[in-house]
């Protein structure tokens, strides 16, 4: 067993960013200001887009790109059961209403067919997640899209890096948002971004996201003097900082030497764990790229003689962090009471919510971390 625990998701933090922070403190400007424009510029650069906006979580885009598009009360956006609460949080928190289409089994991606189905003459939009890296099925998706004049926002949590035949997650539908929060590919410890090719969207969502500001802090001054701002909407405070920035400016230089060791771990779960009775991850399309977020196996109790939380308590005996990515939406209490969802409802991700279990998965890990959690996941399936 290690002698010390393996958190989960930990990010790897170099000195650049160290001195950085230390820099944007000793500046004494450590609200939004310079950096976060920059590092706007540089995600903007990476993902062939001409606007971005730094907020304070992905969760703020999400909720964002909602009110911008103009959702309303009454108004549908049809999301899926397999995400994290705060997209169908966000859908609510714009006063619109989620509805859920069930996933695909293998790439446990929202279902296009299943969207069909659920398309009313109130829906008004799509957000589908790119769950754990892989991309959605976004040819389909815009296809319905199109033909029912639908909005769409993706859900690119999971997918800094992920490419859909030759298009960049996040660039396809109509707003892409994006989270840096401490678990994710490149971080800023808390931190979001939406990404648009509208220059008219993307000027909304930074006015909403300082409170409906006409100009930021960091813009009052000029070469002429001060300049009044006008408070042009009630908007919200969700703006990044620049100390958060401070850390993403370094880590977007890195994204792709951190998307090749997640790779070399990826591959070796997969040759180490091919003869244990675990579902692992499905291929994907070689016109695809994976950002390779994480590598989820399902255990199932009747072949692996235990189930996902039995496997999960193993692990965590033997110091080894886990996660779970995740129990269907519909399973959670406040969504029952609110909308009637039952989990039998969505029986792809129930089966999957049920069964699913994150590994380590960081640039951070070295090889005997590795080399851990492939021991103990051994030991404790073949007990």
């Amino acid at each position: 067993m290690r002698a010390n625990y393996l958190v989960f998701g930990q990010p790897r933090i170099e000195q650049p960013e160290i001195d950085e922070v230390l820099a944007c403190m000793r500046s004494a400007w450590l609200g939004t200001g310079p950096k976060a424009a920059e590092f706007e510029r540089r995600v903007a650069a990476y993902k062939g887009v001409p606007h971005a906006v730094g907020l304070n979580s992905c969760t703020a885009g999400l909720h964002l790109a909602c009110v911008v598009l103009g959702l309303k009360p009454g108004d549908e956006v049809i999301t899926t059961p397999m995400t994290f609460c705060a997209t169908v949080n966000a859908i609510v928190h714009a006063g619109a209403k989620p509805v859920l289409a069930d996933v695909d089994p293998v790439t446990m991606n929202i279902d296009p067919e299943q969207v069909r189905r659920k398309i009313t003459p109130h829906t008004k939009a799509l957000l589908p997640v790119h769950f754990a890296g892989r991309a959605c099925d976004m040819d389909a998706l815009m296809a319905i899209a199109r033909e029912h004049r639908l909005k769409v926002i993706e859900d690119c949590a999971h997918a800094i890096e992920t490419e859909y035949r030759g298009k960049k997650a996040g660039t396809i539908g109509d707003l892409g948002c994006f989270s840096f929060y401490s678990t994710k590919n490149i971080v800023t410890g808390e931190g979001g971004m939406v990404l648009t090719r509208d220059e008219q969207l993307a000027k909304r969502v930074k006015r909403m996201g300082l409170h409906g500001m006409s100009a930021d802090a960091w813009k009052r001054f000029t070469d002429d003097g001060y300049k009044h701002y006008d408070v042009e909407e009630i908007g919200f405070k969700y703006n990044m900082m620049d100390l958060q920035a401070a850390i993403g400016l370094h880590q977007i230089t890195r994204i792709e030497s951190y998307w090749q060791r997640r790779q070399e771990i990826w591959q070796r779960y997969l040759r180490e764990f091919a003869d244990l009775p675990l579902g692992l991850p499905a291929a994907w399309p070689a016109d695809e790229r994976h950002a390779l977020h994480l590598f989820t196996v399902q255990v199932d109790k009747s072949r692996c003689g235990l189930g996902r939380d039995d496997l999960l308590m193993r692990l965590h005996r033997q110091n080894i962090g886990t996660g779970v990515h995740y129990r269907s939406i519909a399973s959670m209490s406040v969504y029952q009471q609110r909308f009637g969802w039952r989990p039998t409802d969505f029986p792809n991700a129930l089966a999957i919510g049920e069964q699913t279990l994150s590994l380590p998965l960081s640039a951070r890990l070295s090889d005997d971390d590795v080399s851990d959690v492939i021991a103990a996941v051994r030991s404790a399936v073949r007990r």
